[in-house]
C-alpha cells in the first residue's frame, strides 16, 4: 500500500477530483469538482493544506502549468496522481467493496 496507510475520505475525494479535472487540475477546478460532483464545499486553506499532505505522502505531484488570462498571467500549479496515489485509490475502493459487499439490501436506493 506505501510507506503512508490508508487514504482518509476526504483525501480520497481530493485525489478522484484531480483524476476528474484532468489536465486542468489547478486548486480552483479542484474545489469545483469536490462541489459539483460530491456536493462539498472547501475552503482554499483546507484544500491546499490537504493538497501539501497529499504530496508529502507521495500520492500527488505538481507542475507549473501555463500563464492564463485568468489570473492576470500569472502561472498555476497543476496536479497529478502518482502511481503510489492511484494504487492507494485502488485499495480503498477494493476495501469499501468489501466491507459493502452481501449488504445490497441495506445499501442499494429504492427507485420507487
Amino acid at each position: 500500500m506505501g510507506r503512508s496507510g490508508f487514504a482518509g475520505e476526504f483525501e480520497q475525494m481530493v485525489l478522484l477530483a484531480i483524476l476528474q479535472a484532468g489536465d486542468e487540475a489547478h486548486a480552483p477546478a479542484i474545489a469545483a469538482e469536490l462541489e459539483g460532483k460530491a456536493g462539498r464545499r472547501v475552503s482554499r486553506g483546507a484544500l491546499y493544506a490537504t493538497l501539501e499532505r497529499l504530496e508529502a505522502k507521495g500520492w500527488i505531484r505538481w507542475q507549473i502549468g501555463a500563464p492564463g488570462e485568468d489570473r492576470g498571467g500569472y502561472r498555476k500549479r497543476v496536479f497529478d496522481l502518482t502511481d503510489e496515489g492511484i494504487a492507494t485509490l485502488r485499495v480503498a475502493r477494493r476495501a469499501m467493496q468489501a466491507m459493502a459487499r452481501g449488504l445490497e439490501d441495506v445499501l442499494t436506493e429504492s427507485t420507487s
